[in-house]
């Protein structure tokens, strides 16, 4: 054993940890600890359901990498636990909250090419607990690369449903479908001749930066304008990054507060931008192929969700709800406002309807990392500059002229919402995936 699990006990059990031994006696990767520290106990405040945490103190040169849990007050033999040559070792940080000062463990540095490994331990956040993670030295760690076929044989296991609310205007479609309605590239110093995009990005500026040179913004003409918009349904798919999994909405419409007693308000423009990339990251399990954990992305952050507590349908596909306006996903319906607090806040509202995506009907694999088979990737991956222009409202003059006929206390909660909207919206259209820092790095 290498350390003990934990998990939050309101959930059911689903998780997992490794172990090691040592097939070569002589080369003393894995040692007993020299003696154990306590760290934590609660076993003066319950006496029906004591727990006590050890720390292994590892010898010279080697490192712990996980805690050992006991019911009694007694050390644990020196047996239980082997700690790890240094050199397979990589350093570690703490990971999802579990309870109390009480969180997951994993490695620092992480993403397309890393090699730390997770040993599936929990840690505290204590300057008490220092813990590692394994590294793989194997320099052929690459050996159990997916091809082609097996790639798409797993993301449609799991593809999920995205469901939008019953009234959502801005509803996803392809890029192709955005490129041939009348998207428009602009160039800087050129802005009275923009140029239609072609079917499949040929003409879009590859390489470079994101250096404003280059944006795109919809058609000029109105009825065209709302057109786009709206999206199209029947045209959206999955752009897969395996395993990371993108949709694009042409538009992401206006933000909605809550305030108090006031359910719904709308903020004129405020939130709105043209082009709007979300996605989700499947987890799944190098050993068995088990997917583990989805992250949902949502405006500028996201999070990691449990396996257990995803909704599932057509056997093992998740259920990926998908925001009114804003499409942050999430995992279930409801309402959650992001603000101060006091029901005071940015709507998110999540609800099922007939508005469905199947991304297991629809999707591109458009990119792969440190695979058996190289994905050609589509041209419109490459461009690198804004999918929307810089915003032409001033977020708080809209604010401004949403909280007329407010009582006065309910204009100043309003006030408060102005940078919080600009941080979770931004000033300016999004850059494609391929800028995003979990392009090859891990969710944050």
């Amino acid at each position: 054993m290498l350390g003990s699990y934990a998990q939050p006990n309101n959930r059911p059990l689903f998780g997992w940890t490794l172990v090691a031994k040592a097939t070569d006696n002589s080369s003393d990767i894995l040692k007993q600890p020299t003696d154990y520290a306590l760290v934590w106990s609660n076993g003066n405040a319950s006496i029906f359901n004591p727990a006590y945490f050890w720390l292994p103190i590892p010898p010279e040169g080697y490192k712990s990498l996980g805690l050992v849990v006991t019911t009694s007050p007694g050390k644990p033999s020196l047996d239980k636990i082997k700690c790890v040559r240094s050199n397979f070792t990589a350093d570690a940080e703490i990971d999802d909250w579990i309870w109390g000062n009480v969180y997951g463990l994993r490695p620092k540095i992480r993403g397309a090419g890393a090699q730390a490994v997770s040993v599936g331990a929990f840690s505290l956040q204590s300057d008490a607990v220092s813990l590692s993670c394994l590294i793989n030295t194997n320099p052929n760690y690459t050996t159990g690369k997916l091809n082609g076929f097996q790639m798409e044989t797993l993301f449609q296991a799991y593809a999920p449903y995205i469901y939008f609310h019953p009234k959502e205007k801005y509803l996803p479609s392809s890029v192709e479908w955005f490129f041939n309605n009348g998207a428009l590239l602009y160039t800087k110093g050129q802005e009275s001749n923009p140029v239609g995009v072609e079917s499949k990005g040929l003409n879009l500026p590859t390489g470079g930066s994101d250096d404003g040179l280059y944006w795109l913004d919809l058609p000029t003409e109105d009825e065209a304008k709302d057109r786009v918009k709206s999206g199209d349904l029947l045209s959206a798919e999955a752009y897969v990054h395996f395993k990371p999994v993108w949709m694009f909405y042409p538009f992401n419409g206006h933000a909605i507060a809550k305030l108090g007693f006031i359910k719904k308000r709308s903020l004129g423009r405020a939130g709105e931008h043209v082009g709007d990339w979300e996605h989700v990251t499947l987890r799944v399990s190098n050993f068995d192929g088990a997917l583990c954990k989805v992250y949902f992305s949502q405006h500028s952050g996201g999070r990691w969700v449990d396996v257990t507590q995803l909704q599932f349908q057509s056997g093992n596909r998740f259920v990926w709800y998908a925001s009114r306006n804003g499409h942050a996903g999430n995992y279930e319906a409801g309402t959650f406002l992001q603000g101060p607090g006091n029901g005071v806040g940015i709507r998110n509202d999540w609800e099922k309807s007939d508005k469905v995506v199947d991304t297991g009907a629809s999707f591109v694999v458009v990119a792969t990392e440190l695979e058996a088979e190289v994905v050609a990737e589509p041209v419109w991956l490459g461009y690198e500059r804004k999918w929307g222009p810089t915003k032409d409202y001033d977020t708080a003059a809209e604010v401004r002229r949403a909280k007329k006929w407010l009582p006065g206390e309910l204009k100043k909660a309003l006030e408060g919402l102005v940078k919080l909207l600009d941080e979770l919206f931004g000033m300016e259209g999004p850059t494609g995936p391929k800028l995003k820092n979990n392009w090859s790095g891990d969710e944050l």
